[in-house]
């Protein structure tokens, strides 16, 4: 077991993970009997000190200086000394903003483009609609993007070909705002995400956390399907997109 391995875990049982990042946890506790067994130590011993150890209280004397001190005083303004304080504000701010991303990174350090994606498209089936725009006309949900973002994607009507438009929404992968198609085959959900390609990653695209990915380029842009399709379908729906014919 890895010390991101406990990191996660000890995240999971504090409860300070997103739901997407529970979900893809608990997968893992299910197919992992050491992380398994380490979490059962670990909720037993949390259970065993919060039965053992006596829980301390704050005595008369300390409840008596906080309650002075919470309560309201009167003082003349200091403006040079609110403006030191707003500078150290600032710089608390920045230091917990810069602590919380090294935490982040700490935890997951594999996260690229292809996770990111999943990730984003887990969040989405966990909302109550996968899509801010809800619309199976093209000539609806391309002008929904413009505006919004410096540069739309191609919209391809596939009802046809067994893949009906369901609409739109925006992403944000890395920081970057991207836009994100929403189709459907059958009871399944395909979101069909356009990034610059300086932004694709690079290797073989492979089955992440139970989803397929399926990549490919198309003048400035990388399109990126998601979904719990087999991944022959999955490639049939991109290889019908790129030869369909895109909202002018």
């Amino acid at each position: 077991m890895t010390e991101n391995d406990r990191l996660l875990l000890n995240a999971y049982i504090d409860g300070e993970l997103d739901p997407a990042h529970v979900l893809e946890f608990e997968r893992r506790l299910a197919q992992d009997r050491a992380l398994a067994e380490e979490q059962t130590r670990i909720e037993a011993l949390r259970g065993a000190i919060r039965e053992r150890l006596p829980r301390a209280t704050a005595s008369p004397e300390l409840r008596r200086r906080i309650g002075a001190l919470a309560r309201p005083r009167l003082f003349a303004i200091d403006w040079g000394a609110k403006r030191r304080l707003g500078a150290m504000a600032a710089s608390i701010v920045v230091a917990f903003a810069t602590g919380s991303a090294a935490t982040y990174l700490a935890i997951r350090p594999d996260r690229g483009e292809p996770e990111l994606l999943v990730s984003s498209h887990m969040r989405a089936l966990m909302a109550s609609r996968p899509v801010d725009v809800a619309s199976s006309d093209r000539h609806t949900v391309k002008p929904w993007f413009n505006g919004k973002l410096p540069q739309s994607p191609r919209v391809v009507d596939l009802a046809a070909q067994g893949f009906p438009l369901a609409g739109g929404r925006i992403d944000v992968i890395g920081l970057t705002p991207a836009p994100t198609l929403v189709y459907r085959a059958r009871q399944h959900v395909i979101s069909l995400t356009a990034l610059s390609v300086s932004l694709r990653a690079r290797g073989t695209i492979r089955p992440i956390d139970g989803y397929n990915v399926v990549e490919w380029t198309d003048g400035s842009l990388a399109y990126w399907a998601v979904s719990d399709l087999a991944a022959p379908e999955l490639e049939n729906f991109a290889k019908a997109f790129r030869a369909g014919d895109a909202e002018p």
